[in-house]
């Protein structure tokens, strides 16, 4: 608990100060000048004012300004916007008064880190996130230190969450994992980009999280053993060569490590490269690239390779800048190890990103080189789709500017950028509009594929066209590029457009036949009854009798006293005569609904009907966080991907809820069990579970081939915790090689 003692905190704010302008390193009085009077109008704007831990505002301007010098190295403007970043959105300041006392620039960066009003938010498909996402990056075409400052203050944020309520950790964590975590890659910011990553992780999956920091901690001694007896022989080599090179090693995140487990599907034992050897040599920038080859040859005449992990980055940099080898090879301990060699340049650069830059190419404040340039031209051309809404621009954001790209090319060798997992439409898109409108095909590498073929890196591409093809909605399901997407929208919205007035009129005649006056509030009725969010789409669909008497007789149908609505408010579901079996998402969620003392909700939503949601099926135990949907809240697991990606852009609609303790009421869970198949196995199998932990088994589904075995286990259980003992047990038994919750 923070104790508040005024004079030490006086003490406090002048220590912090003193100790920004040391690591500031500048000797320009009027630079001194003018961070001393950003932070007296700093001071006395936040005058009083607390953060949430009970510490004096102020202290968080300044951490930010010192993450901004010391870790990104940028200079005395940013560190006077820094100190100034939350002035005009906490206090009585405006933009102008910034502009008078500090000048033009810093007004415009302070600008772009003001956060909108949150006007919006009664509005329930509004994303007052998103439109601060937007904002900020409008700021950023004009200054790039206006999404470095804020990348800055994010981190200072995280690093003090704790102190925030549960369903706000959860808003601001989901937005650092789908927000800042990939801006920080792809502009380079290594550091600032895993730990973000690991704060986010912590409180989204805190259970794991915890366990691989124990782990980590718990090993960590035989890991720095095994480091420094793998490390002398190459430390001996480098100085027999007359090389000037630091040695270290450095431990994978923890979001990274949980990650592999995910997708790899083993354990934390079983992943080798938990850590990296880094070799960071101190050679002229002219022979760099020279000396780097030159260690790797040293290190694979010592060890024995793997040569699918060989990783050259010095001959074709990543998008971010990024520029080492790694190489992976065989200790003598019969470990693998990952070794990455670069200059003390390149480490800058892979540490610091995009403020490394400005030192090592002599460019101004703000000024770019062209990768960072051509990556800022993308962000442009999001930004100039006028009719794109905030969560539009967030979405094409995430998949064309963050997402990794690469390199396809034309059949005269011109060279296009696509997001991983492009298809040929998104090619054909990206080189012209018409040639993506008239696609039918195309030769990839000389060999002729359908138009969702996904490309690869350095595949060369010639498009098939026909006149006679045209753009299907269907095509919308597989193209990945903000381009190609929104040429196929506008092309059928223009195409739709011509069977308005026939859509009006077919509509009339229908509400003429049942009786209904044709106005717009019947209309509106009936286009949110189909849901279909516009009119074009609307009196399409109603031209193309998609739409007809069945619905209109459905939507203006008088509501019966026992409607489904009214039994599901109830917990009651009633059931169909021909009424098909569950699944296994549909019992666990009328389990749910029909034990509403499971869970405990806010009370501002406490009479609103719950459901849980099919995509992660959270169990008693798990870590919840509710979402408000029209007529209901549903409830996900805090680690939920899609819950994540809601709560990132929608955090008005997050609603506390927790589960009850010392419930005894089971819920029906799904184990997947994968291994080698021998003599006895399924006799283990049951006896652990049904013997040993006293579950009983809904159903067990095993197939076998070639020796490997692949089951879907069905069991009730009572607690998540219960569940997770009991995969650790199955785990133990002998032929087992993995098992994941369903």
């Amino acid at each position: 608990m923070y104790i508040i003692d005024e004079k030490l905190e006086r003490a406090e704010i002048l220590k912090r100060y003193k100790e920004l302008i040391k690591i500031s390193h500048t000797s320009d009085k009027e630079e001194k000048r003018l961070i001393k009077k950003a932070f007296v109008v700093a001071m006395n704007a936040h005058s009083g004012v607390r953060r949430k831990n009970g510490e004096p505002y102020i202290y968080h301007p300044l951490e930010v300004a010192k993450i901004a010098s010391y870790d990104l190295g940028l200079g005395a403007t940013a560190i006077v916007c820094a100190l100034l970043h939350d002035v005009v959105e906490d206090t009585e300041y405006t933009i102008e008064d910034i502009e008078n006392i500090f000048g033009a620039k810093v007004a415009q960066i302070v600008d772009g880190l003001t956060k909108i009003d949150g006007v919006f938010e009664k509005n329930n498909n509004h994303s007052i996130q998103s439109e601060n996402f937007k904002k900020l990056f409008t700021a950023m075409g004009d200054d790039m230190r206006v999404i470095l400052l804020k990348l800055c203050d994010r981190l200072h944020n995280m690093r003090t969450l704790d102190f925030m309520p549960k369903h706000k950790q959860l808003k601001i964590a989901s937005e650092t994992r789908q927000f800042y975590v990939p801006l920080a890659h792809r502009l380079g910011l290594y550091e600032v980009k895993s730990e973000l990553e690991d704060l986010a992780t912590k409180h989204i999956n805190p259970n794991e999280y915890l366990d691989i920091e124990s782990r980590l901690k718990d090993s960590e001694e035989e890991r720095e053993a095994f480091i420094h007896t793998f490390s002398e022989p190459i430390k001996q080599k480098l100085i027999e060569r007359c090389y000037k090179f630091t040695l270290s090693g450095r431990v994978k995140s923890i979001t990274s490590i949980l990650g592999k487990i995910e997708k790899k599907g083993v354990k934390f034992e079983e992943i080798y490269d938990i850590f990296a050897i880094r070799i960071i040599l101190d050679v002229p920038i002219e022979s760099e690239k020279e000396s780097c080859f030159a260690v790797y040859s040293i290190i694979s005449s010592m060890y024995r390779q793997r040569l699918d992990r060989f990783r050259d980055w010095l001959t074709v940099p990543k998008s971010n800048g990024y520029e080492a080898l790694h190489c992976t090879v065989m200790s003598a301990q019969g470990k693998w190890v990952e070794i990455q060699i670069r200059s003390q340049r390149m480490d800058d650069i892979a540490e610091k990103g995009l403020a490394a830059h400005y030192k090592y190419k002599e460019v101004k404040e703000g000024d770019l080189d062209n990768n960072l340039d051509n990556w800022l031209t993308k962000v442009r051309d999001i930004l100039d789709n006028d009719s794109s809404t905030a969560v539009d621009f967030v979405n094409d954001f995430q998949l064309t500017v963050v997402t990794d790209q690469i390199t396809v090319f034309t059949p005269k060798g011109k060279a296009i950028d696509l997001p991983v997992n492009s298809t040929v439409l998104d090619f054909a898109y990206n080189v012209h509009t018409d040639l993506g409108n008239h696609c039918m095909g195309a030769k990839v590498n000389y060999k002729v594929v359908p138009i969702e073929h996904r490309l690869r890196a350095s595949d060369q591409v010639e498009i098939i066209t026909s006149k006679i093809v045209q753009p299907k909605e269907s095509w919308l399901e597989f193209v990945k590029t903000s381009k190609a997407t929104n040429e196929i929208k506008n092309y059928i919205k223009d195409y739709r457009k011509n069977f308005l007035h026939q859509g009006m009129d077919k509509l009339k005649e229908l509400f003429k036949s049942q009786n209904i006056e044709y106005n717009d509030n019947n209309v509106e009725r009936l286009r949110h009854f189909v849901k279909i969010n516009n009119q074009i789409d609307f009196f399409f669909r109603i031209y193309e009798e998609n739409i007809g008497l069945t619905e209109i007789r459905q939507c203006f149908k008088k509501a019966q006293k026992n409607s489904a609505w009214m039994l599901f408010k109830n917990g009651l579901v009633p059931k169909k005569k021909d009424e098909k079996a569950k699944t296994l998402r549909e019992e666990i969620a009328e389990q749910t609904r029909n034990n509403p003392e499971q869970l405990l909700i806010g009370k501002e939503n406490e009479n609103l009907p719950y459901i849980t949601a099919k995509c992660c099926n959270p169990l008693p135990g798990d870590g919840i966080i509710g979402l408000l949907r029209e007529d209901c809240i549903e409830v996900h697991r805090t680690s939920c991907k899609k819950a994540i990606d809601e709560m990132s852009k929608y955090g008005h609609r997050i609603i506390k809820a927790k589960w009850r303790e010392n419930e005894k009421i089971t819920f029906l869970a799904g184990i997947k069990i994968t291994g080698i198949d021998r003599k006895g196995l399924l006799h283990d199998l049951t006896r652990i579970i049904s013997e040993a932990w006293n579950v009983n088994i809904k159903g067990l589904v095993m197939e076998s081939n070639d020796g490997l075995f692949e089951g879907n286990l069905m069991v009730y259980i009572s607690h998540a915790e219960h569940l997770t003992k009991l995969i650790q047990n199955i785990e133990k038994v002998e032929g087992i090689e993995r098992v994941a919750r369903m």
